[in-house]
């Protein structure tokens, strides 16, 4: 799965003094302001804290770059929220008609991430399990998936999947999804199309950005209830 503001070039501006034959004389120098261009200023104001959030990771084992935040719109972006459910302190909860994923917390809180959906992340729905964490997964597309594309044949499981990667449509982290011990092949995952956050496109599960899957990566238990609804 998986800008450039132009600047106003400064002028100098030499003002001259008197002259005369016998020389002339220079008063001064001085160098207009650059204006920030059109572009520039139509850019959103992003909070440091937000743009510390989404900054690059370099020492991930594949160097993730920084979020483009200007591209995923703002109620979009990690927070912690008001939620007051009956749902277990650790309960992850998909909520696939806003586009909303909540880790639910103490004291009726919850971490509130934006996650995409691929349309096939509507087909599945229900109470289920974290049975299975991995960082940097690979990723085998299932047999129906192949059908439709054969060119994925290449990355079957009988051919080893695809190798994790900044490419790999499982992206930094994955968090496998069964229920009563089989698994449902729906996967919470990371992405490095952030532009896809809060809309249905393509195949695939439920997907977040790379920081925001490795900060739930690092909140989540295996045999965590998972809610999908």
């Amino acid at each position: 799965m998986t800008g450039c503001a132009s600047r106003a070039m400064s002028r100098r501006h030499f003002v001259s003094g008197s002259a005369s034959l016998a020389g002339l004389a220079v008063a001064g120098c001085t160098t207009t302001p650059e204006q920030p261009s059109q572009v520039e200023l139509m850019k959103p104001v992003i909070n440091s804290s937000y743009q510390l959030m989404y900054g690059p990771k370099p020492k991930e084992r594949f160097p993730i770059p920084a979020v483009e935040l200007e591209k995923v719109p703002e109620q979009f972006w990690r927070r912690q929220v008001d939620y007051p459910t009956t749902e277990r302190v650790g309960t992850v909860i998909v909520d696939t008609s806003h586009f909303f994923l909540y880790h639910v917390q103490e004291n009726g809180k919850a971490m509130r991430y934006g996650v995409g959906l691929g349309r096939a992340g509507f087909e599945w729905s229900g109470r289920a399990q974290i049975t299975w964490k991995q960082t940097w997964p690979k990723w085998t597309p299932p047999a129906e998936m192949i059908e439709r594309e054969p060119e994925l044949a290449k990355w079957s499981a009988e051919n080893g999947g695809m190798p994790p990667g900044l490419t790999n449509p499982l992206g930094a982290r994955a968090l496998y999804i069964f229920q009563d011990g089989v698994d449902t092949l729906y996967r919470v995952h990371g992405s490095p199309e952030y532009w896809t956050i809060g809309k249905a496109v393509s195949s695939g599960c439920v997907r977040l950005m790379n920081q925001d899957i490795i900060d739930l990566y690092g909140r989540v238990s295996e045999g965590s209830p998972i809610i999908v609804a």
